[in-house]
């Protein structure tokens, strides 16, 4: 039995259609005979959804209590029993009630699909778990419900369903997907048009990076090698060089001439050391393509020209950038230069892009080496022509045009033919060189001519020292050259790990960044990270890029053990044994990046349970004193009242009743702040912003202050704010009453207000002992309560409620020490705009 396919309509805000257009599906997959269910679709009271529901087989929900009330969740069972061929899960980032069988619908959907049952689903973009950052800082609060990024990736279909901005507020306002009491809250807060285009624009560029990652897996496995033009794809390449600050921002301005275009600058390592690149310039050139949004690559090739060309359709590029030639007009009788190669060889699906600048032919700043490192096959087959054919020619030449030049003469200019090929080909050729050009030297210019003998002695030793001088000018020339690898080859590794080096103080230790950098280092089609428990268990996948990545280190091409339980798995090529030292750098790296995830969400787990059992021990200290006294206190009085013992006068009736209502008043303020504290920590303050004036705003959160024990100066003449008055009002109230009590009774509370640029700061000052530097900030924390205050003199909320409050509608809560000894609040409020005020606000969490 095979695994099912999962299919997921994808949207970026509510009301955009995504339940709709799964049941419509549902219809069309009926007509054609599928066996097709809905294990789970909430129509939210929309009619033209519940619609669509009608002629569909629905499976019965499972019913789970929970605290005071019955939930009704997915029957993952019933789904599982009924095996239909298809089944409708709505909603799968949707967190399950406590005691479902899977704590998230995305685990209930995976549990189908292991059964072979095929699913289609809804998310929205802003419960995918990587872009929570994100949606809060647009939305002002970060989503509780996600749902894992791969989960979605993993999907075989990935629709998205669009509208604009403005189509979908017409559909609120339209009363299609609130209920009419809620559209004008919604439009004014949640779908304003510049949220909905943020996420819009979240949703699309999601899709087209899913989409772009489809297209690499085609062509991967289709081996594609050419260059599709679905997208603008800029490379640039750079040497290190000044020049590479120019290309990089040309190349910026094609991609900003295309939407969606990307930079990518790559820097060649060649093995044999043509360029010699600084790595101060580099780390330059590196900042400057991330500030103007590319991405850096180092790779290592054997020619700078292939190299480029390889990682360029590697890549799906559809441009090159490349500089103009540094070399000299002489220079180019040896070579053609990287550009013009590139140029050359780049086929019709590449545009190349020869841009000028200031260093073009000023030569390099270091001589050139020999071109291949080993000497490659092309230089040898010169070696060999110049060790054989070079003594021919030259033999040819001497006896046809200068017959009598000397014996010594002669042997010199074979010995240039033999230098000539050693230079090129190495060792071989040269002795090859040295042993064709001695036996022509014997035969043609050595007395007996033409025959293989000497009849003066000092013709054999002048013929010996010619071989002999041969030998040892191959000797070191051969030497030369793999010193030569040598140098280069461990400068291209230093590059390599200097680049690994600055990745790691950049911070960047995602596994997946670290293995796509050793990837493109050494040219590889995928890497993965292997791990398993114990020697005889299986292999399991912790991260990987590219295609097709092995699943066992046996699978793989290179495969590098780490320890007892980890190892990389290379696909691709063989790489040489001189490689395995950069290659153990980087599985270092890895296991160390490993590592690091891990402890930090250990450490961020064991922060939440410390975060838990401190709020659950102030808690249960709060309510073991805080909460029991006013009850005391009240019991006391209700049941003297109640005692039929003693007869109370009036005065003492009217005494105990007024203690009752004290400590009734006192109860219902820790309680009030207990559940505002609540809300706060689970997101579900909703403000309401709107245009208000601040001097009706702040008498009302006095009214539970003794009289004269505030001072009030709020200006008439203050601009108009954009808050939500209740919460206002509340955190105001919590301030005042604070400073009230920490205040002495001949010293009364101010109360302030002024406006500064484009915000009005309320202050409210008292002259009470004040709080040490150091401690400003801890007293905004939950059951905070600084100093020496007394017990039942609240469990330390207040002011955690107040900047809760004020920071959901956009202002900000802040402590200053009060000239002459107390404390000032500072409460700073934004001014209202002629259009909505640009506040965060929470995001919809209901689903179409």
């Amino acid at each position: 039995m095979g695994r099912g396919k999962l299919r997921i309509y994808l949207g970026a805000a509510p009301g955009v259609g995504k339940t709709y257009a799964m049941l419509s599906e549902a219809h069309r997959r009926l007509e054609r005979g599928t066996d097709c269910v809905v294990g789970f679709v909430e129509h939210h009271g929309r009619p033209r959804t519940e619609v669509m529901l009608h002629g569909l087989e629905l499976v019965g929900r499972r019913e789970i209590a929970y605290r005071d009330g019955v939930f009704t969740e997915m029957d993952v069972d019933a789904i599982l029993a009924r095996r239909p061929a298809v089944a409708l899960v709505d909603e799968l980032a949707h967190t399950n009630v406590p005691g479902s069988r899977n704590a998230k619908r995305w685990q209930d959907v995976e549990e189908l699909l292991k059964a072979g049952i095929d699913v289609v689903s809804t998310v929205n973009i802003q419960h995918l778990e990587s872009l929570g950052d994100v949606v809060e800082t647009i939305t002002g609060v970060r989503q509780r419900e996600t749902v894992p990024d791969e989960v979605v990736r993993r999907a075989d279909q990935i629709e998205l369903v669009d509208m604009s901005p403005q189509a979908l507020r017409r559909r609120m306002a339209h009363g299609n997907i609130y209920q009419p009491d809620k559209v004008d809250a919604a439009l004014a807060n949640y779908f304003r048009p510049g949220n909905l285009t943020a996420l819009r624009e979240l949703a699309l560029l999601w899709t087209a990076d899913r989409v772009d990652e489809y297209l690499n897996e085609y062509r991967g496995e289709h081996g594609i090698r050419s260059t599709w033009q679905a997208r603008e794809r800029i490379v640039v390449g750079i040497t290190g060089g000044p020049e590479g600050r120019t290309l990089i921002r040309r190349a910026a301005r094609l991609a900003e001439k295309g939407a969606g275009g990307e930079v990518l600058a790559v820097y060649i390592a060649a093995s044999d050391g043509l360029t010699s690149a600084s790595p101060k310039e580099l780390a330059v050139q590196r900042t400057l393509v991330e500030d103007l949004g590319g991405t850096f690559h180092h790779v290592i090739g054997e020619k700078v020209s292939d190299a480029l060309l390889e990682f360029a359709r590697g890549v799906n590029a559809t441009q090159i950038v490349l500089g103009v030639s540094r070399r000299r007009s002489w220079q180019y009788l040896f070579s053609p230069g990287v550009s013009a190669t590139v140029a050359r060889e780049s086929g019709p699906d590449l545009d190349i892009h020869i841009v000028t600048h200031d260093e073009a032919a000023k030569g390099r700043r270091t001589l050139p080496v020999p071109q291949r490192a080993r000497l490659g096959r092309a230089r040898v087959v010169w070696g060999w022509l110049a060790g054989v054919l070079g003594p021919a020619l030259l033999t040819l030449l001497l006896r046809q045009a200068v017959p009598d030049l000397g014996l010594a003469n002669d042997m010199l200019l074979f010995l240039t033919c033999t230098v000539a090929a050693a230079l090129l080909g190495g060792v071989l050729p040269a002795l090859a060189s040295a042993a064709f050009g001695s036996l022509l030297l014997n035969y043609y210019f050595t007395p007996p001519l033409h025959q293989f003998t000497v009849s003066d002695p000092k013709n054999i030793v002048a013929i010996a020292i010619f071989a002999g001088v041969a030998v040892s000018v191959a000797s070191v020339v051969d030497l030369a050259a793999r010193r030569t690898h040598q140098a280069a080859r461990l400068r291209a590794e230093s590059e390599v790990l200097s680049v690994l080096a600055g990745s790691i103080l950049r911070g960047e230790d995602t596994l997946d960044a670290l293995l796509e950098r050793l990837r493109e280092t050494f040219t590889m089609d995928c890497v993965a990270l292997l791990e398993r428990a114990g020697e005889t268990e299986a292999w399991s996948t912790v991260a990987s890029v590219g295609t097709a990545p092995a699943d066992r280190p046996e699978d793989a091409d290179v495969d590098l053990p780490i320890g007892d339980h980890l190892a990389l798995a290379l696909s691709g090529r063989v790489l040489p044994a001189e490689d395995r030292r950069v290659l153990t750098a980087f599985a270092a790296q890895a296991a160390v990046v490993l590592d690091r995830q891990r402890l930090r969400h250990e450490a961020g787990q064991a922060r939440e349970l410390a975060e838990g059992n401190r709020i659950r021990t102030a808690l249960l200290a709060a309510v073991s004193h805080d909460l029991r006294t006013p009850l005391a206190g009240i019991k006391a009085s209700v049941t003297s009242l109640r005692s039929e013992d003693v007869a109370w006068s009036d005065t003492d009736q009217a005494e105990l009743l007024e203690g009752i209502e004290d400590g009734a008043d006192r109860l219902a303020a820790l309680i009030d702040n207990l559940l505002d504290m609540s809300r706060l920590n689970t997101g579900t303050v909703i403000p309401l912003i709107r245009e208000t004036d601040l001097d009706e705003v702040v008498p009302m959160a006095l009214g539970g202050v003794p009289e004269g024990a505030v001072v009030l100066d709020i200006p008439e003449t203050l601009p108009m704010i954009a808050v939500d008055r209740g919460l206002l009002e509340r955190a105001v109230a919590n301030i005042v009453e604070n400073a009230v009590k920490h205040s002495p009774d001949d010293r009364p509370v101010h109360v302030s207000a002024s406006a500064l640029a484009h915000r009005v700061e309320l202050r409210v000052t008292d002259r009470g002992p004040g709080v040490p530097d150091e401690a400003k900030d801890r007293i905004f924390e939950p059951f905070q309560r600084h100093g020496d205050a007394p017990r039942g003199a609240g469990v330390g909320l207040g002011l955690a409620v107040a900047r809760g409050f004020t920071e959901a509608f956009g202002g900000t809560l802040t402590a200053e020490d009060t000239p002459g000894g107390g404390l000032t609040m500072v409460i700073t409020l934004p001014v209202a705009a002629s259009g909505p005020a640009p506040v965060p606000e929470p995001s919809a969490t209901a689903a179409d």
